[in-house]
């Protein structure tokens, strides 16, 4: 039986992390956490990049039972270890959801009752990318335009590599970007939600037919995860992008695919403090499709419901306690009557 931290690493790839060292990450995170807590720094006195790096450290702890007291109570060789557990489940998911997502894009940006001309191989992805005018047209940068001959054959040809921070256009939601309002239907896309959905509540709840055909627990439900984080969000958007590619192997020092810097351009857009408020907005539409129940401040009670219509009555019950008061009747028990 797999070590629990392998299960862990699984779900710290796809929802927190999917491209961090996790020997630096525990190494510095315990010497950090001993001076913490021992005075020698503050909070207030760590760098941006080593608070993020704090931030993660302690999100891990938080996802791994045990993990804290593990590393802080055993050898060097314990948190090598450790660490060697974690990644060998964030590399095994990547690869898992690289392979079972290869096929099913296909699917996906297939026209409704129609066909992609030329076809594309399921299995062998050397006529997706720019080889092939809808895989091209989905990567093609927002900044590009694909309609031009010439764009589309330097694209083909690799004389034009699109890096990471060139963002395609299947991240909007029907594939249009607004250069004047760039967060407009940013990571809103149809294919986006499809590929989430796959990854983390199972493949059949693509089509709504999950409850009839679900054989074992979700991702999301095997970890406890009730709301989309963002980093899962930067996850999809990487595995779909690469999806889409002619690369026939995911590999974080690619140059071509360029997937590390792109997802953590993601992240760190999604994570900004001055972006919150769009990015609230942008979290709250995410778990209203990926988790239906999901409870927001934004949803509002029916005016008619009972919930609003015994609130309703207190209210007002209230207020006429505070007038008689005013006019000096008495109120140290005041008798709620019964509505009639």
């Amino acid at each position: 039986r797999s070590d629990p931290l392998v299960h862990h690493g699984r779900h710290f790839g796809r929802t927190i992390r999917t491209f961090y060292r996790i020997q630096p990450l525990i190494k510095n995170g315990l010497t950090r956490n001993m001076k913490l807590e021992t005075g020698r720094i503050t909070e207030a006195e760590l760098l941006p990049s080593e608070l993020v790096e704090h931030r993660v450290f302690r999100q891990l702890l938080d996802l791994s039972p045990g993990l804290e007291e593990r590393l802080s109570s055993g050898t060097d060789r314990d948190a090598f270890y450790a660490a060697d557990m974690l990644t060998r489940g964030i590399d095994s998911a990547r690869a898992d959801d690289t392979k079972s997502l290869k096929s099913v894009l296909v699917d996906w940006i297939t026209p409704h009752g129609g066909f992609l001309s030329p076809p594309i191989q399921r299995n062998v992805k050397t006529d997706r990318g720019f080889h092939h005018p809808r895989t091209g047209e989905l990567l093609c940068p927002v900044n590009l335009d694909w309609d031009d001959p010439k764009v589309r054959k330097d694209l083909a040809s690799g004389n034009l590599v699109p890096s990471g921070d060139l963002w395609p256009r299947f991240l909007y939601s029907g594939y249009e970007y607004d250069p004047s309002n760039p967060w407009s239907g940013l990571f809103r896309s149809a294919i986006l939600v499809s590929a989430y959905r796959h990854v983390f509540t199972s493949p059949s709840s693509v089509s709504g037919k999950s409850a009839g055909r679900a054989t074992r627990s979700c991702n999301a439900r095997i970890h406890g995860m009730k709301t989309v984080t963002a980093p899962s969000i930067a996850y999809i958007a990487t595995q779909v992008r690469f999806g889409l590619s002619s690369c026939a192997s995911f590999s974080r020092t690619d140059r071509v695919t360029d997937s590390e810097y792109f997802y953590n351009l993601i992240v760190e857009l999604l994570e900004d403090p001055e972006e919150q408020n769009e990015v609230s907005d942008l979290l709250m539409w995410w778990n209203r499709q990926i988790f239906p129940t999901y409870l927001s401040e934004g949803r509002t009670v029916h005016q008619e419901s009972v919930l609003s219509k015994i609130k309703e009555r207190r209210r007002r019950l209230l207020l006429e306690e505070a007038q008689n008061a005013n006019r000096g009747g008495s109120v140290d028990n005041p008798a709620i009557q019964p509505d009639s």
